[in-house]
């Protein structure tokens, strides 16, 4: 990405910022951003972690297979199936 696209890039990302937070203190919406962030990235590694920890017994389901079973995430389905694991 050169620096025409990268400064393009951060100026509509600044627009966007800008209209999600309204009437909002720039430093109030950073802090509630910057958790929402946060909680994002510990569950993407949690659910890493969860696949490292189980290894063969992470269930590796199939997005239509997940619709069906009424769960949204590999892990919901191996924690409903291990009830007396967890």
């Amino acid at each position: 990405m050169n620096d025409i696209d990268q400064r393009q890039l951060g100026k509509t990302l600044w627009n966007i910022a800008d209209q999600l937070r309204g009437a909002m203190n720039a430093d109030d919406f950073r802090d509630y951003m910057l958790a929402f962030l946060f909680l994002r990235y510990l569950s993407d590694n949690y659910e890493v972690a969860a696949r490292k920890e189980l290894g063969p017994d992470y269930p590796d389901l199939p997005e239509e297979a997940l619709q069906m079973t009424g769960t949204s995430t590999p892990l919901q389905v191996w924690y409903e199936e291990n009830l007396e694991d967890v």
